[in-house]
């Protein structure tokens, strides 16, 4: 199952999830991008089962650990980007962090997002600063 408009792609592999509010999303998305001012020109993303991610960290990463998102950038100017979410660990997480499912996938989708834009999290003040913008993305998430 496929859900596409100009910018942003939807696929589904491996897992039955259906996404709700795709309309939302998608807006919530192409405001991070302007928020942020940036161009996105196609922004992929592919959700799948936790093997299915498992199966491309290691063939592409040489990772053999699963992992909630890996973001595949394919330009800068304007961003393009195929990004993979394990739907299978971000409900994990989601119990794990006390957080609804929606939330916390639409937490990961801004992470790759941000990804995209420039923010890393390697070190320590780096993923204080990424928490800090997803946060503020998922709380401006509703008035988009």
């Amino acid at each position: 199952m496929t859900e596409r408009d100009n910018q942003f792609s939807f696929y589904y592999e491996d897992t039955n999830l259906e996404l709700k509010n795709v309309q939302d999303l998608k807006k919530w998305l192409s405001w991070i991008f302007e928020n942020e001012k940036k161009d996105a020109d196609l922004i992929e993303y592919v959700f799948c089962s936790d093997e299915y991610l498992l199966n491309i960290n290691k063939e592409y990463l040489n990772h053999d650990f699963y992992t909630d998102i890996i973001t595949f950038p394919l330009s800068e100017n304007p961003i393009s980007a195929t990004i993979y979410l394990s739907v299978d660990r971000i409900k994990e997480n989601s119990i794990a962090y006390s957080q609804s499912f929606d939330r916390e996938i639409a937490r990961v989708m801004a992470h790759g997002v941000l990804h995209l834009i420039g923010y890393d999290d390697k070190s320590d003040d780096e993923v204080k600063i990424m928490r800090q913008k997803e946060d503020e993305y998922l709380a401006k998430m509703n008035g988009i």
